[in-house]
């Protein structure tokens, strides 16, 4: 297997879509999915570089994995549910603190899935999206997390990495809404993503040896004696 030049994350709560969105990506196809365990990743080659993109488990029992997967990360992508602003919370009280291991320059996407259960008509054309396969409004929920929602967690998320907003990408440039079901946004915002993840795997090379951390290398850290019971 290729060695990665740089890793996407995605990370968010269980059932947001997360696996089904690098489906749809990497296969263009929908398909329905169980809860991830642990995780597992697909290696993407953009241009001259491989990057891996790694899909996390949702659950609380895995949730101490999620800082060991990102740890190195050029991208995290945090992905929610448009239609439930619990899921958006939860990014910011669970998940935001994992990313402490990616890279210094890591870039953050804020991804609100399930766009097409909504009530929201104003979509326009996506050539992944057949009409016939869109379901009436009047069947649709109201949606729950506006766009300014998100917009304010990147803007937190830029105050936790003590980021200044200047020297990052735009919030609207980096808030998404998608559907994975649909394909809506999906294409745009993974390459978006890559896109911006190119310029720094360039600058890791330039500088040393890629931060990017191979799974299979992971050892758990060795016990030692301390006290007079070990």
């Amino acid at each position: 297997m290729k060695k990665p030049d740089g890793k996407v994350v995605l990370l968010g709560d269980m059932n947001v879509g997360k696996t089904s969105l690098l489906h749809r990506y990497m296969e263009k196809r929908f398909q329905e999915t169980v809860s991830t365990v642990g995780g597992a990743f697909y290696l993407k080659q953009w241009g001259p570089y491989n990057i891996s993109i790694w899909d996390t488990a949702g659950r609380e029992q895995f949730h101490g994995l999620g800082s060991m997967y990102c740890r190195g990360a050029a991208a995290v992508i945090l992905t929610y549910d448009v239609n439930s602003l619990q899921s958006l919370t939860e990014l910011e009280e669970r998940f935001l603190a994992l990313t402490d291991s990616a890279s210094a320059d890591c870039i953050f996407a804020i991804v609100g899935n399930k766009v097409d259960l909504t009530d929201d008509c104003t979509l326009p054309p996506d050539e992944n999206r057949p009409e016939k396969s869109v379901a009436s409004c009047s069947s649709k929920v109201r949606k729950q997390v506006r766009a300014e929602d998100a917009i304010a967690l990147y803007k937190k998320i830029l105050k936790y990495k003590m980021l200044d907003e200047k020297d990052v990408p735009a919030a609207e440039k980096m808030c998404f809404e998608t559907s994975a079901k649909t394909g809506y946004q999906v294409d745009y915002l993974f390459e978006t993503v890559f896109d911006m993840v190119v310029p720094i795997i360039v600058r890791q090379k330039a500088e040393g040896p890629p931060q990017t951390v191979d799974i299979t290398d992971y050892k758990p850290a060795k016990r030692t004696k301390s006290g007079c019971c070990a």
